[in-house]
């Protein structure tokens, strides 16, 4: 695969839509996006503006994913990555949030950190966040509440550090901090 990362362009919208509608996300706060709330969020500039960058994930003519940046005017932004189904399981995700993560340390000379949360039960996404060089800071217990309004799932914090990424360590939380 040779994977190109492409800023997406506003004039786009409708292919947003549909790569957002016809696919189901079962990691995120809905599996299924309603495509009036895409467009609202289009209208709204929150794929594209000031503060949010959105990037096409691309292999030749085929668009295998998104990577939706945001917070760009914090020192820790926040990302959603998003695989369409018929590509999960065959590496994209690392190679996507490697890509995502330099080019925020590149890019904003600002941001001290990126960080990403994703469900517990999302085995992939969390096995791809260590992989990449994030650690685990966060376990939210009942922190996730499924979009049908039924099931709850904990939720699972992981961020690097810029000082971690260019140098390839990891700087683990202290996690027993508090006084006996």
């Amino acid at each position: 695969m040779n994977l190109t990362f492409r800023r997406f362009d506003p004039a786009e919208g409708d292919a947003l839509v549909a790569f957002l509608t016809t696919d189901t996300w079962p990691f995120h706060g809905a599996a299924v996006v309603d495509a009036d709330l895409v467009r609202r969020r289009l209208a709204d500039g929150r794929f594209d503006g000031d503060d949010t960058r959105t990037f096409w994930i691309t292999d030749g003519d085929d668009t295998l994913g998104l990577v939706h940046l945001m917070d760009l005017d914090d020192s820790t932004p926040l990302f959603d990555l998003r695989i369409r189904t018929r590509y999960r399981g065959r590496g994209i995700g690392g190679h996507a949030l490697a890509w995502l993560t330099a080019y925020l340390f590149a890019e904003f000379p600002g941001i001290r950190r990126v960080e990403g949360t994703t469900r517990r039960d999302n085995t992939a996404m969390r096995r791809t966040f260590r992989r990449c060089g994030y650690v685990k800071e966060a376990h939210y217990r009942d922190g996730w509440p499924a979009a049908d309004g039924g099931a709850v799932h904990d939720a699972v914090g992981y961020a690097i550090l810029r000082r971690d990424w260019l140098t390839g360590t990891t700087t683990l939380p202290a996690w027993d901090d508090e006084p006996a």
